[in-house]
């Protein structure tokens, strides 16, 4: 068996550990915050601020709660109970709006636009509880050489299972009244999450690293937050990975509106299932790619690939967007996004784990989202450019982010320590 193979003990936990990260990525796809959800708000509102919304909070929503998370498991002796709590409570908000969309017919879509945006917003901040559990028990149970892949397989079988969720919902935007498709759509979304959660708590939590030295788990909020800031200013590889993760937020702030560009290009709402099985494809595709790159390169160079490749989906709309194309124009465009969308995720998780020591990976994730956090309200910034100046404007800004990004990437190879990648 080579070095980077699992053990036998390890294996079990690999596979179930990607099983649940698959059936999470297909539910995820089928209520994906750039193609679904933001078409279905620019429905019910119209409004390119609503839709900016939506996919700031449900950014936001993953990291702040983080910072509470991370205080609470650093001083629990099991983490597992923090990401049954947020793995089951999105399952659970995922239903309640599939109910509120079947039902929701006697609402104007101004109240249920709101309506879903309340529910939206909970979903969202639920969700960010399971972020701190799942780093810390992951990067326990999968050694340092088999994350990437990992992760690699994950994207695969979740591109697998989303090839089928999103002929699903183009079907059902195609045979059903609009409302009836969407909460069909995010009643089978409800139903993978709670698939994915049972996999993953079906997998166990190893035993926890003993701590280092003399470390105590923090005995309050204020020294856990100082010790927050010793981390920033004494960690230059963290400090660096976070002003890039800003910018990556910049660049990803025109996320939500390369489906609005579709609405203005003459892709119709029908045409959006389309548009996810070319997101999919396209995730689908890069996965062995980001898998290799990620373990053998390093995760660094993955990340900087990633930042480069960044810089091609809103040239590309541009120019789509110039020429007035049609829907194949804007699936071959989804295709690139799917793609970078995916290695933006798995190089992120695998950094950040493997900057993080093992006996403060909750603290260190709960730092790192927490102050990363500001980054996700920028779709609103990107909805006001849209609002005030153009789309195109937006575009310009999410290329000019992506350049900047790979620079401070760049930055911390000089950092590493020897011998990491």
């Amino acid at each position: 068996m080579s070095e980077a193979a699992p053990h036998p003990g390890e294996r079990g936990r690999f596979w179930r550990i990607a099983g649940a990260g698959a059936a999470f990525q297909a539910g995820a796809s089928a209520i994906d915050s750039a193609t679904i959800v933001a078409s279905l708000v620019f429905q019910l509102t119209g409004s390119a601020f609503a839709v900016g919304f939506a996919s700031a909070v449900l950014r936001l929503g993953w990291l702040l709660p983080q910072l509470v998370v991370g205080f609470l498991a650093e001083r629990a002796e099991r983490r597992m109970p923090f990401y049954v709590f947020g793995a089951y409570g999105r399952a659970l908000m995922a239903g309640l709006i599939a109910l509120l969309l079947w039902f929701g017919d006697g609402l104007s879509p101004v109240l249920l636009g709101v309506a879903f945006l309340a529910l939206w917003t909970v979903y969202a901040f639920v969700s960010g509880v399971v972020a701190v559990p799942y780093n810390d028990i992951v990067g326990r149970s999968i050694r340092s050489e088999a994350r990437s892949r990992m992760l690699a397989w994950r994207f695969f079988g979740g591109g697998i299972f989303a090839l089928g969720v999103a002929a699903f919902v183009s079907l059902s935007l195609d045979i059903l009244p609009s409302r009836q498709a969407y909460a069909l759509i995010f009643g089978l979304a409800a139903l993978l999450l709670v698939l994915s959660s049972s996999l993953f708590v079906s997998a166990g939590e190893p035993p926890l690293p003993p701590r280092q030295g003399e470390r105590e788990a923090p005995r309050d909020v204020l020294s856990f937050l100082k010790d927050g800031w010793h981390v920033l200013s004494g960690d230059g590889r963290f400090r660096l990975f976070l002003y890039s993760q800003w910018l990556g937020g910049a660049t990803l702030m025109a996320l939500p509106f390369y489906v609005v560009a579709a609405d203005k290009s003459g892709v119709t709402p029908a045409d959006v299932g389309l548009l996810l099985g070319a997101q999919t494809a396209g995730a689908l595709a890069s996965n062995p790619v980001w898998g290799k790159l990620g373990d053998r390169a390093g995760k660094l160079t993955m990340l900087q690939t990633v930042a480069a490749i960044r810089i091609l989906p809103p040239l590309i709309v541009l120019a789509l967007l110039g020429l007035e194309a049609g829907v194949f124009g804007y699936m071959a465009l989804f295709v690139v996004i799917g793609a970078m969308m995916n290695g933006v995720t798995i190089g992120y998780l695998g950094y950040l784990m493997e900057i993080s020591p093992d006996d403060r990976r909750p603290a260190y994730s709960a730092y790192f989202n927490a102050m990363a956090s500001p980054a996700a309200l920028l779709p609103l910034f990107g909805a006001g450019l849209v609002s005030l100046v153009s789309i195109q404007a937006v575009f310009v800004a999410a290329i000019l982010a992506a350049l900047l990004q790979l620079v401070l990437l760049l930055r911390i190879t000089k950092l590493a320590p020897k011998g990491t990648r």
